[in-house]
Order: C-alpha cells, then sequence, then structure tokens
C-alpha cells in the first residue's frame, strides 16, 4: 500500500504542504463501470472543497 498519496489540488480540505493527502481514505471512482483503462476515464471522489 501506498505510504504516501500525493495530491496537487490545493484548493482539496485534504491537501497538505508537500502535496501530501490528508484524507483517511481515498475513492477513486471509473467512468465506465468496475474497470478503467487509462486515467483520464478516472475521478477522486475523496475530493472536497476548502472553504
Amino acid at each position: 500500500m501506498a505510504q504516501d498519496v500525493l495530491c496537487e489540488v490545493n484548493n482539496c480540505h485534504y491537501w497538505k504542504s508537500g502535496n501530501k493527502c490528508a484524507a483517511d481514505a481515498i475513492y477513486v471512482v471509473s467512468h465506465s463501470g468496475s474497470t478503467a483503462s487509462e486515467q483520464s476515464e478516472t475521478d477522486c471522489k475523496t475530493f472536497t472543497p476548502e472553504e
């Protein structure tokens, strides 16, 4: 399992210095069901805008 999860979306609530993700869990989904062929077919559903 990954030790560090990197994120460049600095307006996310879970974004921390050094482009680290501080979420307890990461939820990624595919646009086309349970599989994806390319990165562009996926989304991170963990994103929460920083207020």
